[in-house]
């Protein structure tokens, strides 16, 4: 199955929408991620694993393909780790694809499934309004910078 999530790439002041595609297909268990990631991305397939069976789901036992896209757009830190795991439980079949529709997210998750705050949301913000999207997911922690923006609901 197939699912979209959409989540931002901070370049400067700005941020850059990123789509987060993924793929959950025949083959040996393994999470791959392609799309220009750096070290702090790749160590998502790790943080995501855990987060999403210690929040009491299975991850499937199957391949997964997950694409950042646009892939020459170099994705740094762990602010994928959320727009990842809601990607794999909605290819999964765990969560309805079209509740992501006009929602972006970011996020960094702990191994128990926690969200702990990431920098950036109010960049994020702005440049989702501008985009025009409705709707932003986010840690708790980082609510209140996010809110700051109009024409944008911020959900902690």
């Amino acid at each position: 199955m197939f699912a979209q999530v959409t989540a931002a790439a901070l370049l400067g002041l700005r941020a850059v929408q990123v789509t987060v595609e993924v793929d959950v297909g025949g083959g040996l268990p393994q999470i791959t991620l392609v799309g220009l990631p750096d070290t702090a991305v790749q160590e998502a397939k790790e943080r995501v694993r855990a987060a999403i069976k210690n929040s009491g789901f299975a991850l499937p036992q199957r391949r997964i393909i997950v694409n950042l896209a646009p892939a020459d757009l170099r994705k740094e830190g762990p602010s994928f780790d959320l727009p990842i795991a809601i990607g794999i439980l909605a290819a999964s079949g765990v969560i309805e694809g079209e509740a992501l529709a006009n929602t972006l997210m970011v996020g960094e998750l702990a191994l128990d499934g926690t969200l702990r705050p990431v920098a950036g949301v109010l960049p994020i913000a702005a440049s989702a309004a501008e985009m025009g999207i409705r709707r932003l997911v986010v840690p708790q922690e980082n609510g209140p910078e996010g809110a700051v923006v109009q024409g944008i609901q911020v959900y902690g």
